[in-house]
């Protein structure tokens, strides 16, 4: 049994197929609750009509707020993770998992089906996603994220991790420093690229491509990671289309840099980004030549 929370901001685009998505899933969350984020176009009249039609599916709404993806996004998130829990304990519905999707994101019929079998095979596992596809020339593609790291979207915490790892916090990158504290409390998180959903448009782009990337830069600089990861980065994203993504990056790390802006207090997740991770990227690194040695 699990719990589902979705932010939805002037998404009347995507919202009712993703919605029906939900609907159609063959595990069924015991509790969706559908967080509308000040919208102002019809995502307000679509979500009630579908709560409307389910016990199941819940809607608060919060005061409008220009659209932010760094620290705002965060408060959206926890308030509807509070607001869940909370929620539960009153009413005495009982769950064992915690998942949370953006309102851009088309799931596999048995998506949560099977994500939830993989946390059946393993007692260890704390976060898992199914793998995050974009339809790109009527072709889905996988999108290149961090090896095994569970998606931000269709994701889903076992409850003991969850709350293992102090919840949801009020932090840019929220669901990335969520995998960090359960790999270093002992927690498997995997990304099972074989489970599918289809984000309707490209991560980071609600506001553009370019401004989204900028963010990310940003984020790279609060968190705390270490410049030489900040220059691969830089030249990963600069080798794909379109290129302009590198440069917007780069400009999102180095503005607060020269400013000299605060960074994350948490020590935890500065040593990590600073060294751990720099550690865990050389060994992909290395683990992917001796593949490709291996199969010449």
């Amino acid at each position: 049994m699990y719990v589902l929370i979705t932010p939805v901001k002037d998404e009347e685009k995507n919202l009712h197929e993703v919605i029906e998505s939900v609907i159609s899933q063959t595990v069924k969350p015991v509790l969706w609750l559908i967080i509308d984020d000040g919208s102002t176009d019809n995502s307000p009249k679509i979500i009630h009509s579908f709560v409307s039609k389910h016990a199941w599916i819940k809607t608060i709404r919060l005061p409008p707020h220009p659209r932010d993806i760094i620290f705002h996004v965060s408060y959206v998130y926890k308030s509807g993770f509070d607001f869940i829990v909370k929620y539960c304990g009153r009413h005495k519905i009982q769950y064992s998992f915690i998942a949370s999707m953006d309102a851009d994101t088309v799931l596999e019929k048995e998506y949560f089906e099977k994500i939830l079998h993989k946390f059946e095979s393993s007692n260890k596992l704390g976060i898992a996603s199914g793998g995050l596809y974009h339809e790109i020339d009527g072709k889905l593609k996988l999108s290149g994220q961090a090896e095994n790291f569970p998606s931000g979207t269709g994701r889903v915490w076992s409850k003991e991790c969850f709350f293992d790892t102090d919840g949801f916090s009020l932090e840019p990158s929220a669901d990335s420093i969520s995998n960090i504290k359960a790999i270093m409390r002992g927690w498997q998180i995997q990304r099972f690229n074989e489970i599918q959903m289809v984000e309707k448009r490209l991560t980071g782009s609600a506001e553009g491509l370019w401004k989204g990337y900028k963010y990310n830069g940003y984020m790279a600089y609060y968190l705390n990671k270490n410049p030489i990861l900040i220059l691969l980065n830089v030249f990963n994203y600069t080798l794909k289309k379109p290129h302009y993504t590198g440069i917007a990056f780069l400009l999102g790390y180095i503005r607060p840099f020269i400013k000299r802006e605060e960074r994350i207090k948490d020590r935890e997740i500065r040593e990590y980004y600073w060294t751990s991770r720099l550690v865990e990227y050389k060994n992909l690194v290395i683990g992917r030549l001796k593949s490709l040695v291996s199969t010449t």
